[in-house]
């Protein structure tokens, strides 16, 4: 520690004098220090004041600029040193480095930046805002031969690519030829990992998306699952994810989207496609994921209805209901889903089976797999009134959805029971549905589902509540007056904020009671306004 603190006096003055020889000898006295004992060396570092000097020994063409970054990098490991460095003034100097043609000097310079900006997201905010991210893309093209290099600017991509602000500046320049480019070029394991761990969060963003399909990422990573499908390997196991996991991010963008469907006769469409049938299970489930992505609008849905895909879900999801993979059958479920919107497909898919096939999973446990199974069939019967009447009168169909309208720790399971439920009465207009919703004990939950904060939800229960008053009246009565149909209704036609249809449905209601012929029991409820009074309040 004595030999240390003698180099750093010598070096305070070396530095004011310019003495290049002896500079450089304190420096390799302060690296062989920090090689020994990296966290006292660098306090003492800290301690006699030497920092604010770095800066004036980071020129570009001297010869001691190499291992000065190279101290900076050192010092900077340890994260109580990290402020000092940025408080020393070291930050624009060093990325002013990173201009130099000198292959040492980028290598150093760029391990200082990443070190002092380790897990800092201001920091590394501050050198997206100083341009470092062009400056990088351009030294990866010129030096891609280089290993060190190269393996430098990815590390920097990946920590920089995690900040949403640097998409922008990423998707202005070249980076997405140049990593597929690289990739192209590489057969280790670790060095596709180190440019996956790039592309992953680069590929969050729609406009950087489409340059990778552009670029020839899909087909590279085609290639990465065609090697990788029958490995055994661990390695061979993670690329066949990471390679199946990005192209499905790929297509969630539109465009990058429709670019690969290309009217569904695209070679890439036609690839993923047969991954559904695959006996991997990781290319089952990505396979299924890119269906649903590629069915985000009815041109697409109509076409793939068209073309038997359907078939291919459905044989995937009976390979599951005993299998119970729960990842696959969310997807299946979700492609399903997404290809039943258009109505031209939904009577297709019925003929298809699908709401039989999907009725299997009424006993899954799993709140993403319930989720899905209700979207899809409240996909399906949607004007589809035939299909509505069948499922709305399936006692174990209205008794599970009864069950998960009270499954209060899944928001979005509980919500779209409560809308299946409505849409069975709605899209049936049938008695028998009404009688069998009555008998499962689902009117309170309708009734529940009237006081929603979302209006749609609440209109969707209140025309249910209107035809369940319509159709039986008499077998419901007790249900509403259990449930406070009545101060539900006078609550929604008092308060101000009540949308108009909201309005409009609760006077139905109303009607619908108030017309049956004789005075119901849930008429005598404090309803605090006579009909008169309620119609002249809110008229038709």
């Amino acid at each position: 520690m004595d030999n240390l603190s003698d180099a750093l006096k010598k070096l305070k003055l070396a530095s004011a004098d310019s003495t290049t020889d002896s500079v450089e000898s304190c420096l390799d006295c302060l690296l062989k220090a920090l090689a020994h004992n990296n966290a006292d060396a660098s306090g003492k570092i800290q301690e006699m004041g030497v920092l604010p000097l770095l800066p004036t020994l980071l020129a570009p063409q001297s010869s001691c600029t190499p291992k000065v970054a190279n101290i900076i990098a050192e010092v900077a490991k340890n994260e109580f040193m990290r402020s000092p460095c940025v408080e020393a003034g070291l930050i624009p100097p060093l990325v002013q480095l990173l201009h130099s043609k000198d292959h040492e000097v980028l290598l150093q310079t760029g391990r200082a930046l990443g070190n002092i900006c380790y897990d800092s997201h201001s920091l590394q905010a501050q050198l997206i805002n100083m341009g470092v991210i062009p400056t990088l893309v351009k030294l990866l093209g010129l030096h891609s031969d280089n290993t060190a290099l190269t393996e430098m600017c990815l590390i920097a991509f990946g920590n920089l690519a995690e900040l949403e602000s640097s998409k922008e500046q990423f998707a202005s320049t070249n980076i997405a030829e140049e990593l597929v480019r690289l990739f192209q070029r590489q057969a280790e394991h670790e060095k596709k990992e180190m440019i996956f761990e790039v592309l992953a969060p680069l590929a969050e963003n729609d406009v950087i998306k489409l340059q990778l399909v552009e670029a020839g990422l899909v087909e590279c990573l085609l290639d990465v699952v065609v090697h990788t499908v029958d490995g055994v390997r661990e390695e061979d196991v993670a690329q066949l994810k990471t390679a199946s996991d990005l192209m499905v991010l790929l297509l969630l963008g539109d465009e990058s989207m429709q670019k690969l469907f290309e009217g569904g006769k695209g070679s890439v469409f036609q690839r993923v496609l047969s991954w559904v049938p695959s006996h991997n299970h990781q290319l089952q489930l990505a396979g299924a994921l890119a269906i649903a992505n590629f069915a985000r609008n009815d041109g697409n849905c109509i076409h793939m209805v068209e073309s038997g895909i359907v078939q291919k879900l459905l044989e995937l999801l009976d390979r599951h209901v005993d299998e119970g993979n729960v990842t696959v059958q969310h997807a299946a479920l979700s492609a399903l889903r997404n290809l039943a919107i258009p109505v031209v497909n939904k009577a297709k898919m019925l003929s298809a089976g699908v709401s039989d096939t999907v009725l299997k999973f009424l006993p899954s446990e799993m709140p993403p797999v319930q989720f899905k199974l209700l979207g899809t069939l409240r996909m399906l019967i949607d004007t589809q009134a035939d299909a509505a009447d069948q499922l709305g009168t399936n006692g174990k169909l209205v008794e599970r959805l009864v069950e998960w309208c009270e499954a209060k720790d899944h928001a979005g399971v509980m919500g779209e029971s409560n809308r299946l439920l409505s849409a069975l009465i709605r899209h049936s207009k049938s008695k028998d549905v009404v009688k069998t919703v009555i008998q499962g004990a689902g009117v309170k939950h309708l009734v529940v589902m009237a006081t929603s904060e979302h209006m749609i939800m609440q209109n969707e229960a209140l025309v249910a509540l209107g035809l369940i008053a319509g159709l039986d009246l008499v077998g419901a009565e007790k249900d509403f007056v259990g449930a406070g149909l009545v101060q539900v209704l006078h609550k929604l036609l008092s308060d101000e904020m009540s949308a108009p249809e909201v309005k409009y449905n609760s006077m139905v209601i109303i009607c619908a009671v108030m017309g049956s012929g004789k005075r119901p029991a849930i008429l005598n409820q404090p309803l605090r306004r006579t009909k008169t009074q309620l119609l002249r309040q809110y008229p038709n």
